[in-house]
């Protein structure tokens, strides 16, 4: 079903000041409003933050929200720290959105993937930063989110076009989304299995290519010292129009992959880029959850779409996983969406977690 089937209509009460200070609670309710039609008023938007309200880039998912769709917000203008939204049918099609410099591309995909997907598919052409601080950069959602996104029966297909690093932005990606194929009833990651492979991928947009060099060989010797090998993988990125550089490390697991991100930036050397991607994994193995936590805040939203019935023509399904770490974005997104799907969503303070139809 999408937002065309318009069954659930009662309107949903959020408080922005929950989880992260909106943002997040945000982009779920936009998600999760075009997918079931219901309106929702959003209120207390970041208001803990400096300075608060709706910043341009959360504008931004607002009006991307509006252009797949016939939706309208009240009041969602720079600086609210309430509005009110009210979904229309998501149509099908192709769309070129503009999330500005600061504002990431990769969540605003995240954002609008599920309803447009769920309405027939398109592409996305997105533009803005690619790779940004405190959001899941495009090399994350292509290792880690995408065979997830797969998991359950959403074919997309990601291009890179431009990097964007903050704060010139100016990069650009494509996603080519399928409707859902038939998805599986059930998605059970207890545990992550054994460690097949670790690779460290080293980017840079603009500078000289030693950096990269110089941030893999650092992130392989600090896996080394914690008895983890690893192969290096250093390219430069698409054409950039801002400069920066990236390492990315990917573990291959036998049940699971787990993915980490590490931004250059002035002052902080190649070296210490490197080791901090490193590091993340390394932190990560010390745990017994099958997903990072980053990685098991985003299952949530398909796995509780699967437990409503709504992908595809089957039998609603239960999903059960483990994350690393439990975490207030965790438990937000949860509360989301029962209060939009009716699922019931178990989070045990050991990192378990059962998604379940109600």
């Amino acid at each position: 079903m999408t937002g065309q089937d318009r069954t659930d209509v009662g309107l949903v009460q959020l408080d922005g000041s929950m989880g992260d200070g909106g943002g997040h609670i945000l982009r779920s309710a936009l998600s999760l409003s075009l997918i079931t039609g219901r309106p929702f008023q959003l209120t207390r938007l970041r208001e803990h933050r400096e300075p608060p309200g709706l910043r341009p880039q959360h504008l931004a998912y607002v009006r991307g929200a509006e252009a797949l769709s016939s939706s309208t917000s009240e009041g969602a203008v720079v600086g609210a720290s309430a509005f009110h939204f009210t979904p229309g049918p998501v149509r099908a099609g192709d769309y070129l959105l503009e999330v500005g410099t600061a504002g990431s591309t990769p969540l605003l995909f995240q954002c609008l993937v599920y309803p447009l997907a769920l309405a027939g598919g398109g592409r996305l052409t997105l533009r803005g930063a690619t790779h940004l601080p405190h959001s899941p950069s495009f090399h994350a959602l292509t290792g880690a989110w995408l065979p997830v996104a797969r998991a359950y029966g959403l074919p997309v297909q990601l291009s890179l076009a431009h990097a964007g690093f903050y704060p010139e932005g100016g990069g650009e990606f494509t996603a080519e989304v399928g409707a859902p194929a038939e998805p599986p009833l059930r998605v059970d990651l207890p545990a992550r299995g054994v460690l097949r492979e670790v690779r460290v991928m080293s980017f840079v947009g603009g500078l000289p290519f030693a950096v990269a060099e110089r941030q893999s060989r650092a992130a392989v010797a600090a896996l080394r010292e914690r008895g983890i090998l690893a192969e290096a993988d250093n390219r430069p990125l698409p054409v950039t129009r801002s400069q920066g550089t990236v390492t990315f490390v990917q573990a291959q697991f036998e049940h699971t992959v787990a993915a980490f991100t590490s931004l250059g930036d002035r002052g902080h050397d190649a070296e210490a880029v490197g080791r901090e991607a490193a590091e993340a994994l390394a932190r990560f193995m010390e745990t017994g959850g099958a997903l990072d936590e980053h990685l098991a805040e985003q299952l949530l939203l398909p796995a509780a779409l699967l437990a409503s019935g709504r992908l595809g023509p089957v039998t609603p399904g239960t999903t059960r996983f483990t994350a690393a770490s439990v975490t207030g974005d965790l438990i937000t997104q949860a509360e989301v969406l029962e209060r939009f799907l009716p699922v019931r969503i178990r989070v045990e303070p050991n990192g378990a977690v059962e998604v379940r139809p109600a």
